[in-house]
C-alpha cells in the first residue's frame, strides 16, 4: 500500500504541513515588516530640466515645498464633494489633494467602546503622533519635501513653444468650488506666446467622481504649422509610513504600468535605480499606488503612447507617457485629452475608468482565487450590511465548498487517533528496530484501513484559499474602518484588545485535542506549542482575518467533534 522508503515521510507529513502553515504565517508577518521605501537623502531645493531621450519630456527637478512652490498668488484652490486640492499655475501641476470622504481615523474611535481607554486612563503621556482628530483626511498628492507627490502635465513643442509644466499659466480666479446645484466644475488655465499660439488647459471635476478630466485646447493663430505632443506624469518620493502605523501592514507602494502586451506590471524602485523604462503601447496607463489608494494617468485608449520612467536626484521618481506627434495647421485648433484617477482602489469604479485599472487591487499570483472571494464578499455584504457578518458568510461558504474534503480529512484524523494506542504499544515492543516498526506499522494501517495521508491533502488544498482571503481582506478598501460589533470598530487593523487572537488560539487548541499526537515525543511537544505561537502571530493580523480564522476553527472543531463522536458510537473499540 505504501512504499517502504517513504514510511517515515508519511508518518510525519501532517507535522510538516503544520510547519509549512507556520512558515507561511512567518512569511506573511515578515512581509508586513518589509519596507518598500528607501531612506531619503538630505533634501535640497533645485531648479533644472532633464530631457527624456526619445521625445524630450521635461522632467522637473523642482522640489515641492521650496520658495517657488510656496508663492501663494500662484496657487488655485479647488473644492468638490470628494476633493480639496491645489493647482499650481506654474504648469498646472496638481498638488496637496485631500480625499474629503476618507478620514485618516475612524470617527468611531472617539465613540462607544473605543473610548474606554481614553475615558478611564490618562493618555497625556502619549506622543503627539498618537493623538488625532477624526476630521483629518487622507492626502494623496503632496507638495511637501518629505512626502513629495505631484501630478504634472503639459505640451512639448517640436518646432515652436509649448506650455510644459514649468510654464506660467494664468487663471481668472484663485478659488473654485463645486456648488450644490452643479454636477461638473471646470478650472481653465491659459497660456499664449508671442507668435499667436494659444493653449487653454482645463481640468474638469465631476460630482461623486474620483476622475479628473484634462483637456488641452491648442489654437494656432500663427502663420506656421504647430507640432507637438501632450504628456502626463507622476513625480513622487517613496512613501514613508508613519512611525505609529498600528497594524504594521506593508503592501506594495510604487510605480505600476499597464499595457496590452505585458498587462499589469509593478516596477520596483530598485528597477528604476538601475535603468529607465521606455516603451510604446496603444492605450494603457501609468500609476503610483499605495495601500488602499491609487493615482493613475490614463491617456486615450485608442491612441499610441510612449511610456517612460526616470530616476531624479534626491530619490524622486517619475512615471508617465507622451503622445504621438500632433500637427495643428495655421488658423486651426485641436484638443488633446487625458484622465487622472486619484482615489481609493474601488474595483467596480476603476473597471469603468480603464481596462486593467482594477488590478491595482493586487492579489498576487492568486488573483484567480482572490477575485471570486471578493465578489462573494461584496454580494454578501449587500444583504447583511455589515462587513464582519460578510466575512462570517464567506467563511460559511468556503466551509460548504470544502465540506466533503474536510469530512474526509477529519475522518482520517479520527481513525488515526483510534490506532494511536496500538502504535504506541508497537513502538514500545519494537524498541530501536525501526525497520520492523515501519513494517508492522504499515500492516496495522492496512488492517485498520487507515491512510496516514488522508488528513493532510485536504488541508494542503485549503492553504491557497486562506492566503487569497488574506490578500482580499488586506487590499479591500471597503473594509478600511469598517466596524463589526462592540470593540471591533475597524476590521482592517489588529484587535486593539487582542481578544480575537486569544480566542483563535483557544479554538486551535481545542482542535488539536481531537487530533492524534505524534508518536515522537519531541514532535508532540513542538505541536503543543503551535496554538501559542500562532496566537502571537495573529496578534498583529487584521481583525477581519482573525475573525475569519476564529469562525473557521470553530466550525472545523464542531465538524471534527461530531465525526469523532460518530466513530465512538459505531465502533466500541474506539479509544478517545
Amino acid at each position: 500500500m505504501f512504499p517502504k522508503n517513504s514510511v517515515e515521510r508519511m508518518q510525519n507529513i501532517r507535522f510538516l504541513l503544520i510547519l509549512l502553515l507556520g512558515l507561511i504565517s512567518v512569511m506573511l508577518y515578515e512581509n508586513w515588516q518589509t519596507d518598500y521605501v528607501l531612506n531619503p537623502a538630505v533634501e535640497a531645493a533645485k531648479q533644472a530640466k532633464i530631457l527624456e531621450e526619445n521625445g524630450g519630456v521635461p522632467v522637473s527637478t523642482d522640489m515641492g515645498g521650496n520658495a517657488l512652490s510656496a508663492v501663494s498668488d500662484r496657487i488655485i484652490t479647488v473644492t468638490t464633494d470628494v476633493y480639496r486640492l491645489e493647482i499650481d499655475t506654474q504648469g498646472g501641476t496638481l498638488q496637496n489633494l485631500d480625499l474629503l470622504t476618507y478620514p485618516k481615523h475612524s470617527a468611531q474611535e472617539d465613540d462607544g467602546w473605543g473610548r474606554l481607554l481614553k475615558d478611564n486612563f490618562d493618555i497625556s503621556w502619549l506622543p503627539e503622533t498618537e493623538k488625532h482628530s477624526a476630521d483629518e483626511v487622507i492626502r494623496l498628492l503632496d507638495s511637501s519635501n518629505k512626502k513629495l507627490f505631484l501630478a504634472q502635465s503639459g505640451l512639448m513643442g517640436s518646432n515652436s513653444n509649448a506650455p510644459n509644466h514649468h510654464a506660467l499659466l494664468t487663471s481668472s480666479e484663485n478659488t473654485y468650488t463645486l456648488s450644490d446645484i452643479e454636477d461638473t466644475l471646470k478650472v481653465p488655465l491659459t497660456w499664449t506666446d508671442d507668435n499667436g499660439i494659444e493653449v487653454t488647459k482645463t481640468f474638469i471635476f465631476t460630482r461623486g467622481s474620483f476622475v479628473i478630466s484634462l483637456e488641452q485646447e491648442i489654437i494656432n493663430n500663427s502663420n506656421k504649422t504647430w507640432q507637438g505632443r501632450q504628456y502626463s506624469q507622476l513625480l513622487r518620493k517613496p512613501l514613508e509610513e508613519d512611525g505609529n502605523n498600528k497594524n504594521f501592514i506593508r503592501t506594495y507602494e510604487g510605480p505600476v504600468l499597464y499595457s496590452t502586451e505585458e498587462k499589469y506590471e509593478k516596477i520596483d524602485y530598485d528597477e528604476l535605480n538601475s535603468s529607465d523604462l521606455s516603451r510604446k503601447n496603444t492605450g494603457g496607463w501609468s500609476a503610483m499606488i499605495q495601500h488602499y489608494f491609487a493615482t493613475a494617468w490614463v491617456p486615450p485608449a485608442t491612441e499610441e503612447n510612449h511610456f517612460y520612467t526616470k530616476r531624479l536626484e534626491d530619490l524622486r521618481y517619475v512615471i508617465g507617457s507622451y503622445s504621438e506627434l500632433v500637427t495643428v495647421e495655421p488658423l486651426e485648433q485641436t484638443t488633446l485629452v487625458s484622465k487622472l484617477f486619484v482615489g481609493p482602489k474601488l474595483q467596480p469604479v476603476m473597471e469603468k475608468v480603464s481596462e486593467g485599472l482594477e488590478l491595482t487591487v493586487d492579489y498576487g499570483f492568486l488573483t484567480f482565487l482572490g477575485k471570486p472571494i471578493f465578489w462573494l464578499l461584496i454580494h454578501i455584504q449587500e444583504y447583511v450590511v455589515n462587513w464582519g457578518l460578510a466575512i462570517l458568510g464567506v467563511t460559511l461558504c468556503i466551509k460548504a465548498v470544502f465540506f466533503r474534503l474536510s469530512k474526509s480529512s477529519y475522518t482520517s484524523m479520527a481513525r488515526m487517533r483510534k490506532v494511536q494506542p496500538k502504535l504506541a504499544q508497537l513502538k514500545e515492543s519494537c524498541g530501536d528496530d525501526k525497520q520492523r516498526f515501519n513494517t508492522e506499522m504499515m500492516a496495522l494501517y492496512k488492517r485498520e484501513k487507515v491512510n496516514p495521508l488522508g488528513g493532510c491533502f485536504p488541508i494542503l488544498i485549503q492553504i491557497p484559499v486562506f492566503i487569497s482571503l488574506y490578500w482580499v481582506l488586506i487590499e479591500t478598501v471597503e473594509i478600511r474602518q469598517a466596524p463589526f460589533a462592540g470593540w471591533l470598530i475597524d476590521l482592517s487593523v489588529q484587535d486593539p484588545y487582542y481578544l480575537l487572537p486569544v480566542l483563535m488560539g483557544i479554538t486551535m487548541k481545542l482542535q488539536q485535542l481531537l487530533n492524534a499526537p505524534p508518536i515522537d515525543p519531541i514532535q508532540a511537544k513542538i505541536m503543543k506549542m503551535f496554538p501559542y505561537i500562532f496566537t502571537v502571530f495573529f496578534l498583529f493580523f487584521p481583525s477581519g482575518l482573525v475573525l475569519y480564522w476564529v469562525c473557521n476553527n470553530t466550525l472545523s472543531f464542531l465538524q471534527q467533534w461530531y465525526i469523532t463522536r460518530q466513530l465512538e458510537k459505531n465502533d466500541p473499540d474506539y479509544v478517545a
